[in-house]
């Protein structure tokens, strides 16, 4: 079995590097995609990188202050104000 290092891999494949907080987003998506609910997993995505793109909302490790919960909290606040 493969070992699956969403970090790495994820680079390589988009170029772009995830802050550490998306690693429980990133696995939701995956478990959306594979579920089948493409839809749901996109719409995660967007909020994930809608909040991401905040440079208010960077945790330590990109810099920022920003806690786990006011992440959380961020992206769950783009996806109740996201009903498309």
């Amino acid at each position: 079995m493969q070992h699956f290092d969403w970090r790495s891999d994820y680079y390589k494949l988009n170029g772009v590097m995830m802050p550490e907080d998306g690693t429980m987003f990133w696995s939701t998506v995956i478990t959306l995609e594979h579920l089948g609910e493409p839809a749901a997993a996109a719409r995660l995505m967007r909020a994930v990188e809608r909040v991401t793109a905040d440079a208010s909302l960077h945790t330590p490790d990109l810099g920022g202050t920003a806690t786990t919960d006011e992440v959380t909290e961020a992206v769950c606040a783009v996806l109740l104000g996201d009903n498309g």
